[in-house]
């Protein structure tokens, strides 16, 4: 059915409708409802509060950003009230976190949970968003954010006779709890990010853990520990001096992100710079706050990746395993962190399957078979393969804009955006954490876009605007800016989730702003101080 066709009345049920009750959708909801006075509702599958984090409960999951700026900027209070205990937070933290922020504002009132939009469309002649829920309601609302979380649509490799597996199976992105490990022969598909959580925490758990990687990995220690009740204090008293660097900043984190080039040092400054980082911790710390052009340059990048590779075999005790476990391509993916990842394979419980050497070709009903012919007996297999990110959520939905246009047809030949919050054909939608958005720590992104949202919100509001949306010259050339800021860095010379190449079919292209969460800021300010150039405003369907 075409909802934009559907008979309604011209009055919408709501100003606003925001799908996700994670970061974005709560920021969302809390600025447009408390801030700007409008009547707003937000919808989320879950049966509460959290997005991504209330669905990734795996073990090991933690945020690689630091403590006080994995959260929000918006409200000074709110962190002179939060007891942060570590220098990185763990699921269940941030989980608690979102919690007392949906509390503390009382948003759960205008949150449905339970409930999943299944079709959006816009309606042209009205000027307004129609939704439908899996539940049959529909609903509609002059503006439709979309809060659907960076990643959130779980991938699954093709691997032929996946269901008949007869042992437990289960992804990392809809994880259940209460899982039991004791004993069990446990099989992990994957070593990115979560993949490295995870099997690092599951090692001292499980009966046997059989690690299956397609790609090693650059890690570095992450360096959590617990925060003392002084640097608690000196936190929440600096509060003002750590947000104006974060949003000054390059990567939005904490740490003080380097000025000096590789090579301006001595080998042995060098050496001694990169150890201290891996003591610290912290994988964007080891790679920005070390040197500044690792990311840019082959030679510095090399330098940085020649020294890890140095702590692996370092750690791990077995040649043939260290070497297995061992990258030898650039240092050009999301940089990531463990707590102690090389370290489990010393374990007589744990073993590796070099993927690219023996490919997994079937999953039988008790276990794995690669290539050599090998069957891996397994009671439990966890995929920790990752997400068809930032679009994903996007194409699975009936989502369609002018002329019915669905996302999925308006991103055929890959994801556009404008500054991550407007794509070109969907008016009166904003997106959070959409394409073409800061590549950087989530929380202060989530925030400069729902900041930028609600502003282009309150000025259609007082104007009397009907329509607002970007124009696809200006969204052209939004990516195009992008596309020059990401051809100096190596991250585009590399296959990543970053430019969907962990999804096969999937075309690959840019989906991020790498200029830096600064600049971000500051031309988004330009944007609005300059009164929306490229922006398409219309009253009752005639040019504002």
């Amino acid at each position: 059915m075409n909802l934009s066709t559907k008979p309604s009345a011209s009055t919408p049920d709501y100003d606003a409708i925001i799908i996700g009750a994670g970061f974005g959708g709560l920021y969302a909801l809390h600025k447009l409802r408390d801030q700007q006075g409008l009547k707003v509702r937000a919808f989320d599958k879950a049966s509460d509060v959290g997005g991504t984090w209330y669905w990734n409960r795996y073990p090991g999951a933690l945020s690689d950003s630091e403590t006080q700026v994995y959260c929000y900027s918006f409200d000074k209070h709110l962190l002179q009230e939060w007891a942060m205990d570590s220098t990185y937070l763990t699921q269940p933290q941030i989980l608690a976190y979102l919690n007392h922020v949906a509390t503390r504002y009382d948003l759960r009132k205008d949150i449905q949970f339970k409930t999943d939009i299944t079709a959006a469309h816009f309606d042209e002649v009205r000027h307004l968003w129609v939704v439908q829920t899996d539940h049959g309601e529909t609903y509609s609302a002059r503006f439709l954010i979309t809060a659907l979380g960076l990643l959130s649509v779980v991938n699954y490799p093709d691997i032929p006779g996946r269901a008949s597996f007869k042992g437990e199976m289960y992804h990392t992105g809809t994880y259940p709890q209460d899982v039991t490990y004791a004993g069990k022969r446990v099989g992990v598909i994957g070593t990115g990010s979560t993949g490295i959580q995870l099997n690092t925490a599951l090692a001292p758990q499980v009966g046997h853990l059989t690690v299956f990687q397609r790609s090693p990995q650059y890690s570095v220690p992450v360096g959590n520990r617990p925060l003392t009740k002084t640097e608690v204090v000196a936190i929440k008293q600096g509060y003002d001096q750590v947000w104006e660097h974060v949003y000054s900043s390059r990567t939005g984190f904490a740490f003080t992100e380097s000025k000096i080039p590789t090579f301006s040092v001595t080998p042995a400054e060098r050496e001694a710079i990169y150890e201290q980082a891996w003591q610290k911790g912290g994988g964007f710390n080891y790679m920005f706050g070390t040197f500044n052009d690792i990311a840019v340059d082959l030679a510095a990048n090399e330098e940085a990746a020649k020294f890890i590779r140095r702590k692996i075999s370092e750690i791990v005790n077995d040649p043939q395993t260290a070497r297995k476990l061992t990258p030898t391509d650039l240092y050009a993916r999301r940089p990531l962190c463990d707590s102690g990842y090389y370290a489990i394979f010393n374990r007589d419980n744990v073993s590796l399957v070099d993927c690219k050497a023996t490919p997994i070709t079937e999953i039988q009903h008790n276990g794995i078979v690669t290539s050599d012919g090998t069957l891996h007996e397994l009671d439990m297999i966890i995929f920790a393969t990752g997400f068809d990110a930032v679009d994903g959520n996007y194409k699975t939905m009936d989502l369609r804009g002018r002329q019915g246009v669905t996302m999925k047809d308006h991103w055929q030949n890959g994801a556009t955006g404008y500054m991550g919050t407007l794509t070109a054909g969907f008016p009166n939608l904003f997106m959070v954490l959409g394409p073409h958005g800061p590549f950087s720590n989530l929380p202060p992104a989530i925030e400069m876009q729902v900041e930028m949202m609600a502003d282009i919100v309150a000025k259609a509001t007082q104007d009397g605007i009907t329509c607002v949306e970007i124009s696809p010259a200006a969204e052209a050339s939004w990516v195009a800016h992008c596309d020059q800021l990401a051809a100096g860095s190596l991250f585009s010379k590399v296959d990543s989730w970053i430019f969907g190449a962990n999804i096969p079919g999937k075309v690959p292209s840019l989906v991020f702003y790498f200029g830096g969460v600064g600049q971000f800021r500051q031309e988004a300010a330009a944007i609005i101080r300059k009164g929306y150039p490229g922006f398409v405003m219309e009253k009752g369907g005639v040019a504002a």
